[in-house]
């Protein structure tokens, strides 16, 4: 008699005795599973897994489609390599880079390949430039490998060989396996192409289904699948200032000889890490300053901070707070936070759960008087938002605008214009903060925009709010799309944008988040997000926090500020 195990499948909410080898695809094929969109992946044991991958002991299975947020990094994984293969395949001395997110797409550069024997040659020293022509060549060739269906295989070797093989391909993409530092590394072959990837692809390029690419700036825009409906192209959305804040950050990084994760863990070795840190820092600060500056050349009389959560509202409206006092401006600070409605009176999500981030969470017509009684001349009493019983109380605390002062109101919804709809917009300065990651771990590894706010928040919470990390990932999906309808679609309206992410960042929350992360038990649906976030945080080196000054964005979240939270 065949050997057989028991599956259980989320998706047919049953057990199954099945034959003990079998692949998922032939689980999937042997249960029927069928979802919204095709399968591309599963999670066994809640972790991520290939189509390919074999059962030879009981397990729990989820299939997954493109819907789905592990099913959808697998695929534009997948996408990734398509495009990477095409290039090479046409363009052989050229290299991809995935630079960040941009416009519900990537942005994506052309490198020339470093010749060793001929550094200061021309084709060394500057970019191909990147024409329709290309542009049109390189989707006819994905079209191809798609139509083609080539398989991609997940393999392993000893690292010294995977990094004699990958040099001969990519000359300084080696490293990030010395990084990882294991006796043995796994890469992915799609025919003679081969590639590394952070997590699982899919089993072969005939499962990209839809994508496009286009001209944009240098390079091109990679559009992806809207993430909720795959069927569909994500919709474009200009985002020329978050552009502009990315490309600045690009050049502060050439500042520190950092271009990917490899480069900051040998400058890590080589014992740079409090050079970087000083560097970055002091970065942060001039662009402080350099803001505070436009608002005094302004005179406004609001100034609204707004910004995802945990990008570092606050911290940076008092250290903005410091920038306008030096130029002879005297701010007020205040919270949104503090005009928030009862919380039995807070709207819910549709799951029945306190939807805080949505804007009907602040009571408008109180805040909306108290603003305008400011700007009036009148004296206010304001209030303080009690979170342990979830009411509103004063506490006697006064103000009354002087002339040289200026409001500060830092808030989730600040640049929403519905707060204050009838005040004139030469009367405001806006300000959005946010937190993007600057590196990638390598070309074709870019590191998600909200992996350093989530990590931020997983240790804040367990630090200062008493949240379990599988507290605050089960939150995370709530927070998301709160953030998608509320905050996000008025950040291109700010004045300003500011990017308090910082370049040594990962490698500090490291400590502090691996131990939390380790703490979700392995049966649970954040499983999945921990695990990926510990593999995540093991490209790495952790670096002290020692040298890192008292007024750093950081220290809002790893505790050790000199600021009054």
């Amino acid at each position: 008699m065949e050997p057989t195990i028991t599956i259980y499948c989320k998706n047919t909410h049953s057990y199954h005795e099945v034959p003990r080898g079998i692949s998922l695809i032939g689980l999937r094929d042997l249960l029927g599973v069928q979802l919204p969109y095709p399968i591309i992946a599963a999670h066994v044991n809640y972790k991520v897994e290939n189509l390919n991958f074999l059962l030879y002991k009981p397990k729990d299975v989820e299939f997954l489609d493109a819907s789905s947020p592990s099913g959808m990094r697998a695929y534009v994984r997948t996408l990734n390599m398509v495009l990477a293969c095409a290039i090479n395949e046409l363009y052989p001395r050229t290299d991809l880079r995935i630079e960040h997110p941009i416009n519900k797409g990537y942005y994506c550069t052309l490198q020339w390949h470093v010749d060793k024997e001929n550094e200061e040659s021309e084709e060394t020293a500057t970019p191909p430039v990147v024409t329709p022509e290309m542009i049109a060549s390189i989707k006819q060739r994905m079209m191809q490998i798609i139509a083609e269906d080539r398989p991609i295989y997940e393999e392993e070797k000893q690292t010294k060989e995977v990094i004699k093989m990958f040099a001969a391909r990519y000359n300084n993409e080696s490293s990030i396996f010395e990084t990882l530092g294991n006796p043995y590394c796994r890469y992915f072959r799609m025919g003679d192409f081969v590639d590394y990837y952070s997590n699982v692809l899919l089993p072969s390029s005939g499962y990209i289904n839809l994508f496009d690419i286009e001209p944009f700036k240098d390079g091109l825009l990679l559009r992806i699948p809207n993430r909720s409906n795959p069927t569909v192209l994500e919709e474009s959305a200009s985002q020329e200032k978050m552009f502009s804040i990315f490309r600045e950050y690009n050049r502060w990084n050439k500042l520190l000889h950092i271009n990917n994760v490899c480069d900051f863990n040998v400058a890590c070795k080589d014992k740079k890490s409090f050079e970087m840190i000083k560097l970055a820092e002091a970065l942060h600060e001039k662009k402080i300053a350099q803001i505070a500056d436009a608002i005094a050349a302004k005179r406004p009389k609001i100034v609204f901070i707004s910004g995802p959560s945990s990008s570092g509202k606050t911290t940076f409206s008092k250290r903005l707070q410091i920038q306008l006092l030096v130029d002879g401006i005297k701010p007020e600070v205040l919270s949104m936070d503090d005009y928030f409605v009862n919380r039995v009176d807070t709207p819910k999500d549709e799951n029945g759960e306190w939807d805080f981030e949505n804007v009907n969470a602040v009571d408008l017509p109180f805040f909306r008087q108290q603003m305008h009684d400011l700007l009036d001349g009148k004296e206010v009493k304001l209030p303080t938002y009690d979170f342990t019983i979830g009411e509103r109380v004063f506490k006697g605390r006064k103000l009354k605008l002087q002339k040289d002062s200026v409001l500060v109101i830092e808030g989730l919804h600040a640049l929403n214009p519905c707060i204050l709809p009838d005040v004139d917009s030469s009367l405001t300065f806006k300000i959005f903060v946010s937190a993007l990651t600057t590196i990638n771990i390598d070309n074709h590894n870019w590191i998600p925009t909200t992996d350093i706010r989530l990590l931020r928040r997983i240790v804040r919470d367990y630090k200062y709010r008493g949240f379990s990390a599988r507290e605050t990932i089960a939150r995370c999906p709530s927070v998301v799309r709160g953030e998608q309808k509320w905050v996000y679609p008025f950040q291109e309206e700010a004045d300003e944008m500011f990017n308090s992410a910082l370049i040594f960042e990962f490698a500090v929350l490291k400590r502090h988040a691996e131990p939390i992360l380790q703490e979700v038990p392995k049966f649970c649906e954040e499983y999945t997000e921990a695990h990926r976030l510990l593999k995540f945080l093991q490209y790495f080196i952790p670096v002290p926090e020692k040298e890192i000054p008292p007024t750093s964005f950081l220290r809002e979240f790893v505790g050790g500020s000199s600021f009054r939270y």
